[in-house]
């Protein structure tokens, strides 16, 4: 028996999708999650074969979760909305087992519950290209620290005193960010590293 946890944030979607899964004789949904904290304390307790888990949702997404247990003998796949290069970057980076559209049919899906159990891996065609395809993030991880503080309101001069670097600094540091990103402003790059799933 193959068991699984689901982490969803839409209660509807949960259901659902537990009530399809249960209907296959070698399939078990164990429980379900509504964010990824929850989800930390459901996998310690009853240590799922696989977690079926969202990206985006409250206190701890999907990707943080999958880096958390990127060590560990559990299947963690991504069923998702999101076709963001970003996304799907970290989401490889986090070795996932399988990265899905929620538009996948629930046979699909099913196979590939079980082709992950037994060591395979998936990931969406379309996102495979475009990764591929696409520029990877191009900023570092201290321009990516900068542009979080930046997107939750902070100033230069705020930047600087939590970072414990000079003003000049940070600002020099904004412009590379700013031209890395092709941006015409320091909300434009917020923006658009958002988009990409970079942020």
């Amino acid at each position: 028996m193959i068991k699984v946890l689901i982490v969803e944030d839409q209660g509807v979607l949960s259901s659902a999708l537990a009530m399809i899964l249960n209907l296959e004789n070698d399939l078990e949904v164990i429980g379900t999650a509504k964010d990824g904290i929850e989800a930390t304390s459901m996998i310690q307790q009853n240590y799922p074969d696989v977690v079926l888990t969202d990206i985006e949702m409250p206190n701890k997404t999907g990707l943080e979760l999958a880096e958390e247990f990127k060590d560990s003998s559990i299947k963690l796949m991504i069923l998702t909305t999101f076709a963001r290069d970003g996304y799907f970057e970290k989401a490889v980076a986090a070795e996932v087992s399988a990265y899905l559209l929620k538009d996948t049919p629930s046979e699909e899906l099913i196979d590939h519950i079980r082709s992950v159990v037994s060591g395979k891996k998936y990931f969406e065609p379309s996102l495979v290209t475009g990764y591929l395809n696409h520029q990877r993030n191009p900023l570092t991880q201290k321009e990516l620290e900068i542009l979080t503080l930046i997107s939750e309101g902070d100033t230069s001069k705020d930047i600087s005193a939590k970072l414990y670097l000079s003003d000049g600094t940070i600002r020099n540091y904004i412009s590379i960010i700013i031209n890395k990103l092709a941006a015409k402003n320091r909300i434009e790059a917020v923006a658009i590293a958002k988009e990409n799933g970079w942020l």
